[in-house]
């Protein structure tokens, strides 16, 4: 597996032209919208609860495996993190406290498409001696959002070792099993104002991951691609964590902001938009 960090380039030159350029490189996306859904989407207007199914394309909201106890607690809409409008997952005690929220994919995730969801992580950890405390992303295969073991998924991202103060990401996939691959990107700067998260399969064994934090459209982010052991056709938001104080509480809860699928662009549709684009910029310079 490579993994590097790098200057997004083009993110930058796209905060650095006009939002008629901007308007320009989002027609010229190339990318078919197969599955949406936000925690703006009127669904949740009351809130949201298990069976719950907002936008198209997902199954409903399976809240299995959180802390039964105190009932209710664990779940809720939140409009104070950066992300606007948000699902929060909110850890309850400092003993268990489990918030798990995960949904099917219809169809399951496919060669040549890309999931992504934006997310803020908490960025407190509850230390005091309680160990593997955290949270994660599972992407996995079967009809239940609580998988049977943390490594049975097939891609896991997970930050879940507060021994280490830097809090970083670590991926486990076919490759990564029992030992993570780490990733250097910190949860304290994805939880500063949010995280992308891209995830393409290649093909029905080849992904191609990338994290990038929101915080900045020069920010460093982290790319990587490798390979996994089964389908994909669930997703999975786990937090287990210090407790939280009620969605307000945005330094311990976790927050997710909405998830599409698409379809990956062939790249002969890049060329012509990385044409069109540098015509229009040639165009500006000169005026």
């Amino acid at each position: 597996m490579r993994s590097h960090f790098r200057i997004s380039s083009t993110a930058a030159v796209a905060c650095a032209v006009s939002g008629a350029t901007a308007l320009m490189a989002s027609h010229c996306s190339g990318q078919t919208i197969l599955a949406s859904d936000s925690a703006s989407d009127p669904a949740y207007s009351g809130g949201w609860a298990a069976g719950q199914n907002g936008g198209t394309g997902f199954g409903a909201w399976s809240f299995n495996g959180t802390d039964p106890t105190p009932a209710g607690t664990y779940q809720g809409i939140s409009t104070s993190s950066s992300l606007g409008t948000s699902w929060a997952l909110m850890a309850n005690s400092t003993s268990s406290g489990l918030a798990n929220a995960g949904r099917s994919i219809n169809g399951g995730l496919q060669a040549g498409q890309m999931f992504q969801t934006v997310i803020q992580n908490p960025v407190n950890n509850n230390g005091g001696g309680y160990t593997y405390r955290g949270f994660d992303i599972l992407f996995t295969s079967g009809t239940d959002n609580n998988v049977g073991g943390d490594n049975t998924s097939a891609l896991r991202l997970s930050v879940f070792d507060f021994y280490n103060a830097s809090m970083n990401w670590t991926i486990n996939d076919a490759t990564h099993t029992s030992s993570a691959l780490h990733t250097g990107l910190s949860g304290i700067t994805t939880g500063a104002s949010g995280m992308i998260v891209d995830l393409t399969l290649n093909s029905s064994t080849d992904y191609t991951l990338t994290l990038a934090p929101q915080s900045s459209p020069n920010s460093p982010y982290y790319s990587v691609s490798g390979t996994i052991a089964s389908p994909i056709d669930y997703v999975d938001f786990r937090n287990y964590n210090t407790t939280s104080s009620g969605p307000t509480d945005t330094a311990d809860n976790f927050n997710v902001g909405s998830m599409e699928i698409m379809a990956v662009p062939e790249p002969s549709v890049f060329s012509l938009c990385g044409v069109g684009i540098a015509s229009l910029l040639l165009y500006r310079r000169k005026k």
